[in-house]
């Protein structure tokens, strides 16, 4: 008992010791600017939980690059009228495999092309929990919602990427995965609960995901990329699952030093 409370307390050490160093670096480089970016005008893009947060943003930018978006949201929310001619909402619950099934069939019956697959959607610091098929929650969630999504409407990736034009998916990921580890025997962190390592792990491999769905794709000659972004600490409603005194702590500073989530928005767009 008292060994997994220090393995606990040392993952949350880790964690917001790691988050201090971003937030430094951050402070020190400065905003980012975004990129002249190309028009995206007949292009289709699905952006998860992009009804909010950095996902709304990255929504935003890409109907004004002429993009045709899909937000696969849980919760649907209101937008503002200017993005709306452009965007559509459809119900996503990537805790849960057979909403992930029923949105892919859904959207390969419309005969779309799929150019963008922005995988933005997460939980972070949730407390011990299973999703709808008995998996941990940050591990259900944050990587094999996506996964199955992205396995799903790969082909569609595929048979969109042309010469020049090629299809992208990009996983929202954080710094946490280098931290994180793969417990193989104990995926589902069922023997010892850490919400905070429970994170690092499903952020890790949704970058081990991505570094090899790039790879399968380059050696099988698909026009195909993939690819993992950290858009650093950002005030987001992420955060309300950190312990009370720091969560309080942290309301303040993120108006002041954390990065706004048009900013972090960049660092997405400008991988498509």
């Amino acid at each position: 008992m008292l060994s997994a409370f220090w393995c606990h307390l040392l993952s949350a050490i880790k964690l917001y010791l790691l988050g201090l160093k971003v937030l430094l670096l951050q402070l020190l480089n400065g905003p980012l600017r975004l990129p002249v970016m190309p028009r995206q005008d007949g292009n289709v893009a699905i952006v998860t939980g992009g009804g909010r947060g950095i996902g709304y943003e990255v929504a935003r930018h890409l109907v004004r690059l002429g993009a045709h978006v899909i937000i696969a949201e849980n919760v649907i929310t209101s937008m503002k009228e200017d993005v709306l001619l452009f965007l559509e909402f459809k119900k996503l619950d990537l805790a849960s495999l057979q909403s992930v099934r029923q949105f892919a069939q859904s959207f390969r019956e419309r005969d779309l092309p799929l150019n963008i697959l922005v995988n933005n959607a997460g939980v972070m610091l949730v407390p011990e929990g299973r999703t709808e098929d008995g998996f941990e929650q940050h591990f259900g969630v944050n990587y094999l919602g996506h996964f199955l999504l992205t396995w799903l409407l790969l082909d569609t990736l595929k048979d969109s990427g042309k010469s020049g034009h090629v299809s992208r998916v990009v996983n929202v990921s954080s710094s946490a995965h280098c931290i994180g580890q793969i417990r193989l025997n104990d995926l589902n962190s069922r023997q010892s609960y850490s919400s905070h390592a429970a994170y690092c792990q499903s952020k890790l491999a949704q970058v081990l995901f991505s570094f090899h769905l790039h790879q399968e794709m380059q050696s099988g000659g698909f026009q195909v990329s993939s690819c993992a972004v950290d858009p650093g600490m950002v005030d987001t409603a992420l955060y309300r699952h950190l312990w009370t005194p720091l969560h309080r702590a942290q309301s303040v500073i993120a108006r002041l030093l954390f990065r706004v989530k048009h900013g972090s928005a960049f660092s997405v767009v400008s991988q498509l």
